[in-house]
């Protein structure tokens, strides 16, 4: 087996340079290309990327480019690959038992009454993954040779390259238990049925050529799963004995990223593989442990998960450490696969450069990765030019204007600054004051972003569009949605947020202390792209941001329409955000400017503020002793920005697709009056935790799953209803979707509101509330 070069990279974006991948997979779905025009988009796109990284100092034939692409989801990718699908998609199988890309699809979008895998987010990253049902019942089987076919194609190009596999740990500790699953059944417990399919597997890679596999074991670093530390270092030593006693394999690298491996380091040391790689950024240089001599450990010293150019001198310094643990080996890396970044900085000719000078995306990360490689190899001299301008660059950015503005610095608060009223005295007057039936009806914020819709915001933008003419069309567009809720019959409405292109970056063009990129897209989930903004100094508001748009809306109906603003933490959580000072100060900077655009929304005559805070469990630490503190300032921030609300206005949240019982306490804790909270997908699972901590304020369950194209039925809906009922008190049951409707078409959201109208008045009536 060939030795791992000395610089390499954990996995690279998938979706495209111009989202290419996003849009070949839409129009498959649409009907609007074949499978064979995916399937080619694709393959280009695979050959794209080998061609850049080789171009950008990787090795073509070393193993060094990670074979890491995905038309959806990496933990779909490994359960389908193992044949652990759940039942109610059996009759997808091919007669020889492969699962095909359309069936793929249909796993992870659902289709008529087959509702999809539940999702979630990725350890602690914006990356949602389709959650693996797994049961007693489930047949592993090798039931894709996609990866296989992959490395096959990469080899035919001439290159070796290194698969990528979600590993059998991480798969199953993800996973949760199938509905024929007997309560209390662990997904862990199969482990031992499980690996055989992956040394099957890792044989079949091996005669296709590949020298290296690459199996990603984040769980291994988790302190937040069901499973415990020792629990996963035990399966851990259990599949590795296994695995890497296999004689018919490449060599074996586990990658475990996100936080550090701890006392688990000493179990992969032991363990009969090849290599190891760690996380020198959000975690530490490990302990040299017993095992070590004929490994490779590759050092994740460049941040695969932020886009700052960084310490490079730091960096590799934690590589010439990692040099001292003994190992016959040193590789540098990525802390993480780069799916997190977008592609290339020299793209973005609207930034200052200035700041284009500070940041790394993917690109100049593998340069960098390129750099130490060559200092690992050569010694720090041979890139000092390297590191001096990485140097240089850091000094800049923490000297820069904007950065450290001492007029903007969070003001001196006191502990009044974070609380309101009490809830059961805010309770009673927004009842008196805004007169609303029991279940009431509403959407969490955003309707359809039509084509139009994007259209007329790119003629804007480009200039080709007057303001004028803009702006009365975006008007057009909250007097029809408004109308369309009106003719629904919901009770709480809202004004569709058509002048919004993403819920952060609109606040972002509208905050000192952002800037918005062109083309920095970094997938999601599926098909679905963000382009995160990038807060590189200090926060505040020049001028009120949604105050004319909520007060429009609200002239055109007699019914309450929600102010609509995001959250301090989702802002950080979805932007990549500035490390250079703790995240608490960052969060109460947006925090403050919030609180007066609430001031003003209330001014206005805005009477129901939803602050949407979906990513609040995306951040919490991975480790247990890290995550108090990050719950008391990410519910300080909440709290600071919702509290100079008046007693009458009614404070509404939003969450989603998290595991919420984590979190529960901190929920409570950010006292909004209306919670919503995604709940469709997982079946009403969260109303469990919310009934067992006493949850005692307004709670929407979500009873549609809005990221599915499926119109839920009236019965489906209603079902959920009467499952939160059975948990929680009538008089605190909000009904709502799961999230925004912005991805959906108009057909479908359309169908799906009017089923939740049907499904709620059933309801009302049955509890002898009038409609």
């Amino acid at each position: 087996m060939t030795a791992l070069p000395q610089g390499t990279i954990l996995g690279y974006p998938r979706i495209g340079r111009r989202r290419e991948l996003k849009k070949a997979v839409e129009a498959f779905w649409s009907g609007r290309s074949d499978l064979a025009a995916l399937e080619q988009t694709a393959a280009e796109l695979r050959a794209t990327t080998r061609e850049r990284l080789v171009a950008l100092g990787l090795g073509r034939a070393d193993s060094a480019i990670p074979e890491s692409f995905s038309f959806y989801d990496q933990v779909l990718d490994a359960a389908v690959t193992v044949g652990a699908i759940p039942e109610r998609f059996d009759d997808l199988r091919s007669a020889d038992g492969s699962i095909g890309l359309p069936a793929y699809f249909t796993i992870a979008r659902g289709e008529g009454d087959r509702a999809p895998l539940e999702m979630t987010k990725w350890f602690d990253s914006n990356y949602h993954y389709l959650v693996p049902e797994i049961g007693p019942e489930t047949t592993f089987s090798l039931s894709s040779d996609r990866l296989v076919r992959e490395v096959e194609e990469a080899v035919a190009a001439g290159f070796v390259t290194r698969p990528v596999i979600v590993g059998p740990v991480t798969l199953l500790a993800l996973a949760k238990a199938s509905d024929a699953a007997p309560e209390g059944f662990d997904p862990l417990s199969r482990l031992d049925d499980l690996v055989p399919v992956y040394v099957a597997l890792l044989a079949r890679l091996r005669a296709a050529g590949a020298e290296w596999v690459q199996l990603d074991e984040p769980a291994l670093v988790s302190e937040s799963l069901p499973a415990s530390t020792q629990q996963l270092a035990d399966a851990a030593t259990r599949a590795l004995d296994i695995i890497g006693g296999a004689t018919d394999r490449p060599a074996i690298l586990v990658a475990a990223p996100y936080a550090s491996l701890g006392a688990t380091f000493a179990v992969l040391a032991a363990a009969p593989i090849e290599g190891i790689a760690v996380d020198l950024v959000r975690g530490t240089v490990p302990d040299a442990a017993e095992g070590l001599e004929g490994k490779v450990l590759v050092g994740g010293a460049i941040d695969g998960h932020n886009i700052w150019r960084g310490d490079l001198s730091a960096a590799f310094e934690k590589l010439e450490a990692l040099g001292r643990l003994g190992a016959a080996s040193v590789s540098a890396s990525t802390s993480t696969s780069l799916l997190h970044v977008p592609h290339d900085v020299t793209e973005e000719s609207a930034l200052d450069p200035r700041l284009v000078s500070w940041l790394a995306f993917a690109d100049q990360k593998v340069e960098q990765v390129v750099a130490l490689a060559r200092g690992i190899a050569e010694g720090r001299e041979a890139i000092r030019s390297e590191l001096d301008a990485a140097t240089a660059a850091l000094s800049d950015r923490r000297s820069a204007p904007g950065v450290s503005d001492g007029t903007v610095r969070t003001r001196e608060l006191g502990d009044a600054d974070f609380a309101r009223a009490p809830y059961a005295e805010r309770e009673a007057a927004q009842q008196e004051a805004l007169q609303l039936p029991a279940l009431p009806l509403t959407t969490i914020g955003s309707f359809p972003q039509t084509g139009d819709i994007r259209r007329a915001r790119a003629r804007f933008t480009r200039g080709e569009l007057p303001r004028d003419e803009y702006e009365a069309f975006l008007r057009s567009e909250i007097d029809a949605v408004i109308g369309l809720q009106e003719e629904l019959g919901l009770d709480v409405l809202v004004h569709g947020e058509p002048e919004r292109n993403d819920m952060v970056q609109y606040f972002a063009e509208n905050l000192d202390g952002f800037a918005v990129t062109e083309h920095g897209w970094v997938q999601s989930y599926g098909s679905r792209a963000t382009r995160p903004s990038i807060l590189w100094g200090d926060v505040s508001r020049p001028a009120p941001i949604t105050v004319d748009w909520s007060r429009y809306a609200q002239s055109k109906t007699d019914k309450h329409v929600k102010g609509m603003l995001t959250g301090p933490v989702t802002i950080l959580a979805w932007s990549f955000v500035r490390d250079d000072q703790p995240l608490g100060e960052t969060a109460n900077q947006v925090a403050l400017a919030l609180r007066d655009e609430i001031g003003d929304l209330e001014d206005a005559g805005i009477a129901i503020i939803q602050v949407d805070e979906p990513a609040l469990r995306e951040l919490l630490p991975l480790k247990q002793g890290d995550q108090a503190a990050y719950l008391d300032w990410s519910v300080a921030s909440f709290r600071l920005a919702t509290g100079g609300a008046a007693v009458g206005t009614q404070v509404h949240t939003h969450l989603c697709y998290s595991e919420f019982g984590v979190v529960i306490d901190a929920i409570r804790a950010l006292d909004a009056d209306v919670t919503s909270i995604e709940a469709a997908r997982s079946r009403m699972e969260v109303v469990a935790d919310v009934a067992e901590v006493g949850f005692d304020h307004g709670i929407g369950p979500g009873v549609y799953d809005i990221h599915s194209p499926r119109v839920p039925a009236v019965d489906e809906i209603e079902a959920l209803l009467r499952r939160a009922a059975l948990e929680i008190p009538t008089r605190q049951l909000w009904v709502n979707p799961d999230c925004g409707l912005k991805t959906r078409g108009y057909d479908e959201t359309t169908a799906s509101l009017r089923n939740i109208v049907d499904a709620t008045r059933r309801v009302r009536e049955d509890v002898n509330v009038a409609v």
